[in-house]
């Protein structure tokens, strides 16, 4: 394994602003241990979304989906860090191990298997798309397009979103999106590139131009999820699912703003997109506790006992990096570049098992949904893949990524 990193201890710059050094190597190789580990241990089944006392089991059986089945929205980050394991090491046990979780997808799309949501972009960005990307796997190719036309069918006219969660004919979820959807996009952008169809692109461009309009508020915080009414289009309220509450800041919803509208900047050429994901990492960043790792939610700040949620570090150190290099200012590149490696440095020291054998997880203290008593203080998929990436994106800054 290689790292270009500084070794620990050491500092790096970017320009004038110092970027603390971040021991990937070391981290890696202790994530690629717990990730070979959770091979044997699962197989081809599915773990479920987060750990419980820090141990992952296996995805419930619901809705004939049998155990340990593909369902839900979160299989593809198990896959999508099978893809990076290979990457970072070579090692064709675990591109073996993602092949056969590729092969999984297509049959989940074809079967048209629990696709009512917009996270078919999580689900096979992280898993078709990349197993196109990294090994030229036609059949993942056809998968991925099929899920691309899939997502498509959620776009409601005249609104110009991508419906979130649920039935179309659902009233309750009707002309609903969340600011998750910004990560999945990409399905769609590379859609649009594979065929050319412009119909996949202007969906992304109108999409995205609707959150940044209405999801991110005038103090630079974001809601989770805003309706608009599907019949004429008009913008009704914001709430939230998994927040504090319907004007708090989820944290981990600031941070897919962060990442998600800094991604398509990039393929939509919109300069207010760029100024969406600034905005919503200044207001991140405002809002970080000591550690620099945040609470479940920014309304909580240091002195509370709330719990935090590492999965939106992660994010969020991914964001920062992807923002510093589409950034049009060098200064603020700088900037985004050491802040990102400043919280992933906290993750490694300080959210990380004491040695790989205490988790099946490779970051600790995440929380899925609070408000449900959902995965709080656990492991989870994304939260394991996304500081991966992080890891990834710091030792190799040349990796092309699956989005």
């Amino acid at each position: 394994m290689t790292s270009t990193s500084p070794a620990a201890g050491t500092r790096a710059t970017s320009g004038d602003v110092p970027v603390p050094a971040v021991p990937t190597d070391a981290a890696i190789a202790a994530a690629l241990t717990t990730i070979r580990r959770n091979i044997a241990t699962f197989g081809g089944a599915y773990p479920d979304d987060t750990t419980v006392d820090d141990r992952y089991r296996l995805r419930p059986a619901e809705r004939g989906i049998p155990v340990g089945g593909n369902r839900g929205w979160t299989t593809s980050f198990r896959t999508g860090m099978l893809w990076l394991a290979w990457e970072l090491s070579g090692d064709d046990a675990y591109r073996e191990a993602a092949l056969v979780d590729t092969g999984d997808f297509e049959r989940r799309v074809r079967a048209e298997e629990d696709l009512d949501t917009h996270d078919l972009g999580f689900l096979y960005t992280l898993s078709t798309v990349a197993a196109w990307r990294l090994v030229e796997d036609e059949d993942a190719r056809q998968a991925s397009l099929l899920a691309a036309e899939h997502l498509m069918r959620r776009f409601l006219e005249p609104a110009g979103i991508i419906q979130a969660w649920g039935d179309l004919s659902d009233p309750a979820q009707r002309g609903r999106t969340i600011i998750d959807s910004l990560m999945n996009m990409p399905l769609l952008t590379w859609a649009h590139e594979q065929t050319g169809e412009e119909r996949f692109a202007d969906a992304v461009t109108r999409h995205t131009a609707q959150l940044r309009e209405h999801i991110l508020r005038e103090d630079d915080s974001t809601f989770h999820t805003f309706y608009w009414d599907a019949e004429t289009g008009e913008p009704l309220r914001g709430a939230t699912e998994q927040g504090a509450f319907d004007e708090s800041c989820w944290a981990r919803g600031q941070a897919w703003g962060i990442y998600g509208f800094a991604m398509n900047y990039a393929v939509t050429g919109d300069e207010r997109l760029l100024e969406a994901s600034r905005r919503c990492t200044e207001y991140f960043l405002r809002h970080l506790p000591a550690d620099e790792v945040p609470f479940w939610d920014l309304v909580y700040t240091d002195g509370s006992d709330a719990p935090r949620d590492s999965s939106a570090a992660a994010i969020a150190v991914c964001g920062l990096l992807e923002l510093a290099q589409v950034e049009t200012d060098a200064a603020r590149a700088a900037e985004w570049t050491a802040r990102a490696h400043s919280i992933l440095a906290s993750l490694v020291a300080n959210y990380t098992p004491a040695t790989p054998e205490d988790s099946d997880a490779l970051i600790l203290h995440s929380v899925y949904d609070l408000p449900k008593d959902n995965g709080v203080d656990e492991g989870t998929l994304w939260g394991d893949y996304f500081y991966l990436e992080a890891l990834m994106r710091v030792a190799r800054p040349e990796w092309r990524k699956y989005w």
